[in-house]
């Protein structure tokens, strides 16, 4: 199920959405979700590397080791 919803968007970002839209002839909305979802995985990702990165009780491998592990 879906919910709309409504959003302004500067001129030149809705260009951008118009111009890959047609290039890849698909709609707005389909260019808007997909780099909505994207975004969303992408900043996940990073919010995980961050919390990890400052864990002070996370262990640090060298590569060495982690070459080692993960086998030839």
């Amino acid at each position: 199920m879906s919910t709309a919803i409504s959003i302004r968007l500067p001129e030149d970002v809705l260009q951008e959405v118009d111009a890959l839209a047609e290039m890849t002839d698909r709609s707005r909305t389909y260019i808007i979700k997909k780099a909505i979802s994207e975004y969303l995985r992408e900043y996940s990702d990073y919010l995980i590397a961050l919390e990890r990165l400052t864990d002070k009780d996370d262990r640090i491998i060298s590569g060495k080791e982690l070459r080692e592990r993960l086998g030839p």
